[in-house]
């Protein structure tokens, strides 16, 4: 019996894959509703299934190159309090970053994809990575000035 698997099976399959199996377990998993019998109605859905996530998934993609050549163009400014002799106090968070870029350019990063290399301590202008797809990593230019 040949069956399409609903889930992951250890031993056995991933999710979506077509499988053969025994009569009498292939039963079992159909009744843990776990696959599907492996007939043409349900190959033609597992196909169009995975057509339609191909198609959402380059979607994404596309948007987060879109996103990231214009993230590429623009800078955020942060402020920092800093003491005698242009010594910091703390230190320029993700957190703050991410703030910062809602504020001023009205888009919503998530502060766990910006990645510091490590903490920016100093005032100028840096270079940080945001991930933004698996596949696509832009760079924000952030202006760190004095409080």
């Amino acid at each position: 019996m040949e069956v399409i698997l609903l889930e992951d099976v250890k031993s056995l399959g991933k999710k979506g894959e077509k499988v053969k199996v025994s009569d009498g377990y292939g039963r079992n998993l159909i009744n843990k509703k776990l696959c599907l019998e492996a007939n043409a109605k349900n190959l033609n859905d597992l196909k169009l299934k995975k057509k339609n996530e191909e198609k959402i998934a380059q979607e994404r993609y596309d948007d987060a190159v879109k996103l990231g050549k214009s993230l590429e163009e623009k800078s955020v400014t942060v402020t920092m309090k800093v003491g005698e002799g242009g010594r910091s106090f703390g230190a320029v968070s993700s957190k703050e970053i991410a703030k910062a870029a809602e504020s001023q350019l009205g888009l919503e990063l998530d502060k766990k994809k910006i990645q510091l290399a490590e903490p920016v301590k100093s005032l100028g202008v840096h270079e940080v990575a945001i991930k933004l797809h698996p596949k696509v990593t832009a760079t924000l230019r952030v202006k760190v000035v004095e409080e």
